[in-house]
């Protein structure tokens, strides 16, 4: 009796445990199943996937970068005040060592005035600078398109991920129905002394193991429900109903030399390359203009007390201004400018032989992606030919075992094999559909 109570907290805290995540369970459970197509999957994720929103800023950003490159062609214009308190001034007639004559002077100065300058020629580097800003805007608009593809294709992959495990579920489900029933006849044969004892464990071990699988497939369609939940914005506990058929269609396939030749224009990869070589190039134009002169108009007007500017002086406010055209030339730019377009010129070269390498790489890829593709389409044809095969074979063995010519492993393994079929062809289907799809996203179409 005393064990009894001494175990009584432990066993009220698990009876409250279960009883508080059967409730969420419950909970979760009830909320009703938001059915979805694969476009409006993707249409969620374009609006809520964070990934996709980081590179939106990014473009944001450039844009602005743009105008702040074109407002430099706007005159520079500055203000400026300045007051000070001025000692008297000795003068030394007799010498440094001699006492000096003492001058009176106006003890207050002040000015207060305005600069502006009009840039008119500068080695071309405002344009050239507006323009690196406009091909990093392009950059920063492929990458979000190329991060977009990412994003669909990785959507795509989890909602694949879940009609998969939704099949799995509903073959299994089958299954399991068609072996209680197969079980049920060799109790039956059993208890009539037809079988051994140990045809009715094999069986019952067979259909233990297929519940712990379907609990298996329960977490996975839990865990990729989840994944994909976050990547569109959706709560965790949002269960999502792929609505979406069999969306193989091998008629809207095409030659693997048209796809190489869309990847070669369409390509996001491509595009970013031929972006940032063209990016290196502005750089090495702009480096190179720093030995050019400059050139612009200045004007400027200032209002100063006392007068001190002309003889004789006054203790008046005067104004004056100027207005001009100025030139200068860096002299010393012809040799300080001599390593840094070397630099510029050796990055531009490395550039473009990447540029080269990124047009190697994604014609790589495209092949794979192809051959990939037109492996699963043959699996699946293999796939189906293989249902049929162990369809006919579980139909022999199934009779030939109750007709007692066969045994029970010969039956549980023909069952198997029929399940596995059916597994494969629904797993090389999407497969086949997911391969798809990541042809379509190295080619700049997806």
């Amino acid at each position: 009796m005393k064990v009894i109570y001494k175990f009584l907290p432990l066993v009220l805290l698990a009876i409250l445990n279960a009883y508080s995540t059967s409730a969420q369970q419950i909970r979760v459970d009830s909320l009703p199943a938001l059915p979805l197509t694969l476009a409006q999957v993707w249409e969620k994720a374009a609006t809520f996937s964070k990934s996709v929103q980081m590179k939106q800023i990014g473009v944001e950003s450039s844009v602005e970068q743009i105008k702040d490159a074109k407002n430099e062609r706007l005159p520079e214009v500055t203000a400026e005040g300045e007051y000070a308190r001025i000692s008297n001034m000795p003068v030394y007639e007799n010498g440094l060592f001699k006492t000096p004559e003492q001058f009176e002077v106006i003890h207050s100065t002040y000015t207060v005035g305005a600069e502006a300058y009009l840039n008119l020629y500068n080695g071309n580097k405002l344009n050239i600078e507006i323009d690196a800003r406009k091909s990093e805007n392009k950059i920063a608009s492929e990458q979000k398109k190329l991060t977009l593809s990412e994003v669909k294709l990785q959507a795509a992959a989890y909602y694949l991920d879940m009609q998969r495990s939704i099949i799995f579920k509903d073959l299994l489900l089958k299954d399991l129905a068609a072996q209680e029933k197969q079980l049920v006849q060799i109790r039956t044969l059993k208890a009539n002394g037809v079988v051994l004892k140990s045809d009715v464990l094999r069986a019952e071990l067979k259909l233990s193991r297929q519940k712990l699988s379907l609990v298996q497939l329960n977490n996975d369609l839990t865990i990729a429900n989840q994944k994909l939940n976050i990547l569109i914005g959706l709560p965790d506990e949002q269960r999502i109903e792929p609505t979406e058929g069999n969306m193989l269609d091998s008629t809207k396939v095409k030659s693997n030399g048209e796809y190489l030749a869309e990847a070669g224009t369409n390509s996001y990869q491509v595009r970013i390359s031929t972006q940032e070589t063209e990016l290196r190039k502005l750089q090495l134009q702009n480096v190179r203009a720093n030995i050019s002169p400059k050139v612009g108009l200045f004007a400027t007007y200032n209002y100063s007390y006392p007068q001190i500017f002309l003889y004789p002086y006054s203790p008046y406010v005067y104004g004056i201004g100027l207005a001009g055209i100025k030139a200068s030339f860096s002299i010393s730019s012809l040799y300080h400018n001599y390593h840094k377009t070397k630099v510029a010129r050796l990055e531009y070269e490395s550039q473009e032989i990447e540029h080269s390498q990124t047009e190697d790489n994604v014609r790589q890829q495209v092949n794979e992606a192809y051959l990939r593709y037109q492996e699963a389409l043959n699996r699946v044809e293999v796939s189906k030919t293989n249902i049929i095969q162990a369809t006919e074979n579980r139909r022999i063995v199934s009779n030939t075992y109750f007709n007692q010519t066969s045994l029970i492993t010969d039956l549980l393994d023909a069952d198997t094999q029929l399940l596995q079929t059916r597994f494969d062809l629904a797993a090389a289907e999407i497969a086949a559909q997911l391969q798809y799809f990541q042809l379509q996203n190295i080619t700049g179409n997806l």
